[in-house]
């Protein structure tokens, strides 16, 4: 791993009630307020974060956060969109939200929430209900795409010309011809959450109601049915260019091989990060690295890089609070962590970066 984690972040070595306290918590700012975190999302050399309140927050290296209300309700879903991320919230609006603090109003749809966002390459997509409205760079006015029933995630591809939009029943790919948004079904039973593109672009997986995950090999409409977890998978994260697919709901981190022609057909996970009987909920790839962090139900924080044999790094001990949210930098020097009682872990990654206080 470049840029290796300092010497004075110990390997798994768990306290009598979990993890100990870290120096990498003992070096950052903690932060209370009293509404669970959402969301967290890199955009620009900041993180922004959401919470069950509408707030959103910006954290930036070397400067003091700044809260913006974004909803009346909970910020239900948040996506980068370049400079801007966008926001959905139980209040039916879909806004976009600049670093600087400005909101703006996309869409309103009153009573109706907005449950899934998503955008790429001016490209900017959200959810309610069983619709899915679409934003094109040059069209201010969106096209409505209609499923069979509540939709449960969204996602682009690399290149933002197709989006998955998982539904009960399976997924539908939609790919924007010249005059219209054309579709190709994937059919497996059950409700289909959260969904995501391979990074090649050949797979699409999503995050099924019950304990397992369910993938397409898209040339051929191949099932991949990834099972076994004792609990909901509540995240997933790509890591490596020959990547991996890493999963929560376990006791450690769940690492499906998608290498190969047959990705993980046929094949085990590699399985790191152990927990110690905690659950694993929520996962962030190491950016450049293969290596993941893994949060879990107890309020640690593991990082691991995807070898068996190697002891995962503690980078933060057990509160008692699940873990909701992980987010880095696009410098990486900056790492935050949320939790589902509204409490934030704003620090550097690396030992010798500076963080400056609040105001």
């Amino acid at each position: 791993m470049q840029n290796s984690v300092t010497e004075d972040l110990p390997r798994r070595r768990p306290g009598r009630h979990g993890f100990n306290k870290t120096e990498l918590e003992k070096r950052g700012i903690q932060h209370t307020f009293g509404a669970p975190v959402t969301g967290a999302i890199s955009v620009c050399d900041g993180i922004a974060v959401s919470f069950g309140d509408g707030n959103v927050r910006f954290f930036r290296p070397g400067h003091a956060f700044t809260t913006i209300k974004a909803h009346k309700g909970v910020v239900l879903c948040l996506a980068a969109d370049k400079d801007h991320i966008i926001t959905g919230g139980d209040d039916g609006r879909f806004s976009q939200i600049s670093t600087n603090g400005k909101v703006k109003e996309i869409a309103n749809f009153n009573s109706k929430w907005v449950d899934c966002v998503a955008a790429k390459n001016g490209i900017r997509a959200c959810s309610s209900g069983s619709s899915v409205h679409v934003w094109s760079k040059d069209h201010l006015k969106s096209t409505v795409l209609q499923h069979s029933s509540t939709v449960g995630g969204l996602a682009f591809d690399k290149k933002g010309k197709r989006l998955a939009v998982a539904h009960y029943g399976g997924t539908t790919i939609w790919e924007k011809g010249d005059r219209r948004w054309k579709s190709t079904k994937l059919v497996w039973k059950g409700f289909h959450g959260a969904v995501t593109f391979s990074p090649d672009g050949k797979y699409i997986v999503t995050a099924m109601q019950e304990n397992a995950l369910h993938g397409w090999r898209i040339r051929d409409k191949a099932d991949l049915a990834m099972t076994g977890y004792p609990a909901k998978v509540k995240s997933f994260s790509w890591v490596g260019d020959t990547p991996h697919l890493v999963t929560s709901g376990a006791d450690e981190a769940i690492c499906w091989p998608f290498d190969g022609k047959d990705g993980p057909m046929g094949r085990p996970p590699v399985c790191v990060a152990n927990g110690r009987k905690q659950i694993a909920t929520f996962v962030q790839a190491l950016p450049t690295e293969k290596a993941i962090l893994v949060g879990f139900r107890d309020g640690s924080v593991l990082l691991a890089e995807i070898i068996e044999s190697k002891e995962p790094i503690i980078l933060k001990g057990s509160s008692g609070n699940e873990i909701t949210a992980i987010a880095i930098t696009s410098g990486l020097s900056h790492i935050l962590i949320g939790d589902s009682k509204g409490n934030v872990l704003w620090t550097t990654l690396w030992a010798g970066e500076s963080n400056v206080k609040p105001i």
